[in-house]
């Protein structure tokens, strides 16, 4: 060894006979392994040491046994939120790409560090998860429905901010990486590798012998975007695929729901540029979105309030009052995307409001948005009621 590797505490390092090194994402205290702050930095320290090592290449593997990684931890994403929203106005763009863009950062320096990377996917990678699989020059999936990949980002008003717009398209095409980036979509099995986003499709328990294989096999430590005969798609080409897509979008959300447009013009401006530049662009436009008060709805309505509902929801202790506030807004189903009628369930919730706590309030936004249409936008009536106050 040529230098000792850097302290991690979210990661381990398996040293292995073969010369080969395992990444292994083993979060402490957790059940499921999220990009927190401290993982990220971790992960860029690691890839500035393999750059200097003299190991044969890297296995990037789970030490949890029902998933690779899950995504960002929201939950630090809501307090950076705060941060950025309580700056100054002309200082939040910077403070929001400086915040942000580490883990760009360090995904970079991992495929670029001239050392063969591959990943092996056991569970769902998504999110940053999949953002870290897609950095990685090879990727062995396993066969099986609760292994695949993912950028669920724009379904809590956010886009992939660690290269997922550039990496996806580039890998597997702008139309099919559309349903992926836009709505949420999920591959698994082989129609994650008919699509050209895993190499290998292998059954449970042979992925790290399988990536193994490939890293001995001494393969090019380069993505196919940094190799000399990539072509970047012209302007004119990207643009030929996004323009009726950004009209579809635009005709079904009204502009309310930013991220989807977001996402495409990431895509559209992206795209034609060199990988540093288009990762660079990226997280110009995130760092636009996250100052937005539509993401932090969702944020806390559709992730946070839902993961604490369905949480009650298994245990039977849901509090009752949900109930109270669906049935008291249930004449005005299907009609909350109107202001008047939003009117009317501000004036309806009110006697529910006082008192409660802000987990239970979430919970009942979730139930009022998934149940009778409130837009989620606006994070619920509870939400939209504590916006009007401040």
């Amino acid at each position: 060894m040529t230098n000792p590797p850097p302290a991690m505490e979210q990661f381990r390092l398996e040293f292995q006979d073969n010369g080969l090194v395992h990444l292994v994402f083993d979060a402490p205290g957790r059940t499921m392994n999220v990009f927190s702050n401290a993982a990220i930095h971790e992960l860029k320290a690691f890839a500035a040491w393999l750059g200097t090592s003299d190991v044969l290449g890297v296995l990037v593997r789970s030490g949890k046994d029902n998933a690779f990684c899950a995504g960002a931890d929201l939950t630090e994403l809501g307090v950076a939120y705060d941060m950025i929203v309580a700056a100054p106005a002309r200082e939040r763009f910077t403070i929001a790409f400086d915040h942000f863009f580490p883990l760009s950062a360090a995904l970079r320096a991992l495929e670029t560090a001239g050392k063969p990377v591959a990943s092996a996917i056991a569970g769902l990678a998504l999110g940053g998860g999949c953002e870290l699989s897609l950095a990685t020059h090879y990727r062995v999936l396993v066969d099986s429905p609760r292994a695949a990949l993912g950028l669920p980002e724009s379904l809590v008003g956010l886009l992939p901010g660690a290269g997922g717009t550039q990496r996806l398209p580039r890998l597997v095409g702008v139309q099919a990486a559309l349903p992926i980036l836009l709505e949420g979509a999920r591959l698994a099995g082989q129609a994650a590798l008919d699509a050209g986003l895993v190499h290998a499709l292998v059954p449970e328990g042979d992925e790290v012998a399988a990536a193994e294989a490939w890293l001995l096999s001494r393969p090019e430590a380069a993505q196919p975007w940094d190799k000399e005969d990539w072509l970047d798609l012209g302007p004119a080409s990207v643009s030929a695929q996004i323009d009726p897509v950004r009209a579809r979008v635009m005709a079904e959300t009204e502009g309310y729901y930013p991220a989807p447009i977001a996402i495409l013009d990431c895509i559209e401006f992206g795209l034609p540029q060199c990988f540093d530049g288009a990762i660079r662009s990226e997280m110009a436009i995130f760092a636009h979105l996250i100052q937005r008060p539509e993401p932090r709805n969702m944020i806390q309505t559709l992730f946070l309030g839902k993961t604490d509902y369905d949480r009650h929801a298994r245990k039977e202790t849901l509090p009752a009052f949900i109930a109270d506030v669906v049935a008291a807004l249930q004449p005005l189903k299907g009609r909350l995307g109107d202001v008047a009628a939003r009117e009317s369930a501000a004036e309806a919730i009110a006697p529910f409001a006082d008192g409660r706590a802000d987990e239970d309030l979430r919970m009942a936004d979730y139930a009022v948005v998934s149940q009778l249409g409130y837009p989620a936008y606006l994070g619920g009536p509870f939400a939209s009621r504590r916006a009007a106050s401040t």
